[in-house]
């Protein structure tokens, strides 16, 4: 929220300059920062009114102005505005000018003219990022006027960041109130006399629930000027408060909620049929906005009706066709405290964005409705004219009170410091809030209605510190017992996973969690992303279902500045839909490509392969590397002969594999990555280390080659003998692979290495013999294993 310090200074003008101020808010907890209302005064800038205006003899678009700047003579400028016309007041540069973008105004000849000066637009003063013509302003302004003092420009802006439970700060009575309390000075504020009611109109309202809007007060105004134009002064400040300038009825509304901090509505009367209803939106209804989208309303959202049908989205935004255009001359005002939990939400849900919603969300003040009415009224008839008619007002015209209850023994406790009990009630009562004295050093406290966020006792606590001063509280070591947990010793850490892949020679990458639809549904057809509400790139529009869709863009980054040889890996958080819920998983992920090893002189280059990734992958699982079993399956991004599941006693646990070759046409890729996904539940339960002694006795060794089929494992032969082997057999090792006619087509042999031994004994000849032949008719029996010959 952005707010004038002129403006402000005529609610609260404590003796402080605009930089102290802001960081006394800051220290009571408001953040904010300072910037000008202009970055450069204009010099040389007057407020000029056409007198004559003649077409260039020698240009069709370009006009010949006698110009009046309050001294002497008129002075002849050319001007190519569109909006120049007799009788039109704008800013005049005159000679010796400087304007806010450098340029320097001296006499000059436009086609054979003299022109001495320039009028300007709102662009060239640097009020406006663009504009369409001259700078229009109001007809009561006074010739040769600088513009810097006319429109006030010499102010500073407060660009504020307020947190969602001061929503009572939302306004230039928000803000000045907190700074009285802070200073300790009175707040000015204006005067606002209820309008004289001429008329009778009004226009019934029903609330059907007073839990989702306690209070609706509405009023009439008829014969109102069409042709009123918004006055300079009030442009200026809704400008500088970050709102364009669209309609006097529309900027009215908007200055109100900026002053005041209640947001309102203006119907057009002769748009509205019947009563005004607050109601819940039925099934199959719509609503076209004023931004001119029509949207399905959802059951349940809370709407402004009338007998037609939907006039708006309470505390949201009006519908079109029931708002002010420029032949309005009768206008429903609207003036409503809508519940936050019935405004939430809302707006993100159809996409939309407005400083009411903003503010309804975060909380009105439930008694603001007819004093903010009244002001409203007050500016109409004061801009437009017109004749006032009574206030309609339904639901609760006084608002509950709201106590609390405060031990000033608690607030000791709570702040580690003595704030004395008559100066807690001093500083309370800045902020409004009426206190009475129970038995003992305790009150019960009156919440005044605008402070939706103290609720607790805590909250007076704090409210309490903030106006004394954070920092006059002395910081002190608190006696505190203290037993720092330690995790189990079975339960691994993601740091110790980032540790492991550094020492073998991984980078670790960080990338958005917003990817790219397109890599996304190559990657992972089978997943339902989650789609981001306005995102910031149509390349950024979902959200990750794999870690891959990062890496990858990451690798062929760095591949094109000539790092060939990458090893990435990345822990992130992925999301993917499950039905209407978003299932979020940790996960662990790498990309390998290049070379295996670095450049030396001691190894031929070979480029990494499936079995360079899984050595890496096996270092990752730990002591516990026994558990998981790496099975041959089918993923749609990776190479269906080199790649497998990743299962952690029979229960998925992640991917390996080269990326698909179809995936690498797709995605253009100069060649394809070896890729592994871990997911972190299945990897954070560790295996616990157990001394164990060394045998005294030794080993025995067997040799065995099978024929079996293609088809089989070697980790299916590896889990065969080690079930016949028995307890003798302390390892299987496989150490030789061979294909070739000897074993025929579609068989390969496996050559296996038996390592027997005992703890108690030396085995005999005849024992380790049965134990290998145990082995060979297991693999026979189970897998069609045959003794190569």
């Amino acid at each position: 929220m952005k707010l004038s310090e002129n403006w402000l200074r005529e609610w609260v003008n404590p003796q402080a300059t605009i930089h102290e101020i802001a960081e006394r808010l800051v220290m009571g907890g408001l953040e904010l920062e300072i910037e000008p209302a202009v970055d450069t005064l204009p010099q040389g800038v007057v407020v000029g009114r056409i007198v004559a205006a003649e077409k260039h003899p020698q240009a069709d678009r370009l006009q010949v102005c006698r110009v009046d700047v309050g001294s002497g003579e008129p002075l002849q400028i050319v001007c190519g505005a569109p909006n120049a016309r007799v009788g039109l007041h704008a800013p005049c540069a005159t000679v010796g000018a400087v304007l806010p973008g450098g340029m320097q105004i001296g006499h000059a000849k436009l086609r054979g003219v003299e022109s001495s000066g320039m009028l300007c637009s709102a662009k060239e003063l640097a009020l406006s990022d663009k504009s369409e013509g001259l700078l229009e302003l109001d007809a009561t302004s006074k010739p040769g006027q600088p513009i810097t003092d006319y429109l006030n420009l010499q102010d500073h802006i407060l660009n504020l960041e307020i947190t969602p439970n001061r929503g009572d700060c939302l306004s230039v009575l928000g803000l000045a109130r907190d700074i009285s309390a802070l200073y300790g000075v009175n707040i000015k504020r204006p005067n606002l006399p209820p309008a004289i009611v001429v008329g009778h109109q009004q226009v019934k309202v029903e609330i059907d629930d007073l839990a989702t809007c306690t209070s609706y007060a509405g009023r009439v105004i008829s014969k109102l000027n069409p042709k009123a134009r918004t006055p300079d002064w009030m442009r200026e400040r809704l400008r500088r408060s970050g709102i364009r300038s669209i309609h006097p009825l529309v900027d009215i509304t908007n200055y109100v909620m900026l002053e005041l901090g209640q947001p309102l509505h203006a119907f057009d009367r002769a748009r509205l049929l019947g009563s005004v209803r607050v109601r819940r939106a039925r099934s199959g209804e719509t609503l076209k906005m004023l931004t001119g989208d029509t949207i399905e309303l959802h059951r349940g959202e809370l709407l402004i009706t009338d007998d037609n049908g939907p006039l708006a989205l309470a505390g949201v935004m009006g519908g079109f066709d029931s708002g002010v255009t420029e032949s309005t001359t009768t206008v429903f005002l609207e003036s409503a405290c809508f519940a936050p939990a019935a405004v939430s939400g809302t707006a993100r849900r159809h996409k939309l964005t407005s400083d009411a919603a903003y503010r309804f969300e975060r909380g009105v003040d439930p008694a603001l409705q007819r004093s903010a009415l009244e002001r409203a009224t007050q500016l109409v008839v004061e801009i437009c004219g017109g004749e006032v008619h009574p206030i309609t007002q339904v639901g609760r015209t006084q608002t509950e009170p709201i106590t609390v209850r405060l031990r000033h023994a608690r607030l000791v406790q709570l702040l580690g410091h003595e704030i004395p009990a008559r100066e807690v009630e001093a500083l309370l009562g800045r902020l409004g809030i009426t206190m009475r004295n129970e038995i003992g050093d305790s009150w019960v406290c009156r919440i005044p209605s605008h402070r939706y966020d103290l609720r607790l006792e805590a909250d007076l606590i704090e409210e309490a510190a903030r106006l004394y001063g954070y920092d006059r509280i002395p910081a002190k070591p608190y006696l505190a017992a203290l037993a720092p947990a330690r995790a189990p010793e079975s339960q691994r850490s993601l740091s110790s996973l980032r540790d492991t892949l550094v020492a073998r020679g991984w980078q670790e990458a960080v990338s958005l969690a917003f990817v790219d639809p397109r890599l996304q549904t190559v990657l992972d057809p089978q997943a339902s992303p989650v789609p981001v509400d306005n995102p910031i790139a149509d390349t950024q529009s979902v959200m990750r279902t794999t870690l891959w869709s990062g890496l990858i863009p990451a690798w062929t980054y760095n591949r094109q500045r000539q790092a060939e040889r990458l090893r990435l890996f990345e822990v992130g958080v992925c999301f993917a839909l499950a039905g209407t819920e978003v299932v979020e998983t940790t996960r662990i992920a790498g990309l390998a490509a290049g070379a295996a090893a670095t450049e030396q002189w001691g190894k031929k280059d070979r480029p990494a392969d499936f079995y360079d990734l899984k050595a890496d992958v096996a270092a990752l699982l730990g002591a516990a590397a026994e558990e998981y079993r790496f099975e041959a399956a089918p993923h749609p991004a990776l190479h269906p002969g080199r790649s497998a599941r990743i299962l952690r006693n029979g229960t998925p646990a992640g991917w390996i594999g080269e990326l698909h070759p179809q995936t690498v046409r797709a995605l253009d890729l100069p060649l394809a990555p070896l890729l592994f996904e871990l997911d972190w539940p299945a990897l954070r339960a560790g295996r616990l280390p157990r001394a164990q002694a060394l045998s005294e006795f030794p080993s025995a060794r067997r040799d065995i080659a099978v024929v079996v089929a293609e088809t089989v494992e070697a980790q299916t032969l590896l889990d065969c003998a080690r079930r016949a082997g028995g307890n003798v057999l302390q390892k299987v090792l496989v150490f030789d692979i061979y294909r070739g006619e000897a074993v025929g087509k579609a068989c390969k042999s496996v050559a296996l290495g038996l390592i027997f031994n005992d703890y108690s004994r030396t085995l005999t000849v005849e024992e380790i013999d049965a134990a290998t032949t145990s082995v060979t008719e297991a693999l026979a029996r189970e897998v069609g294993a045959q003794i190569r010959q």
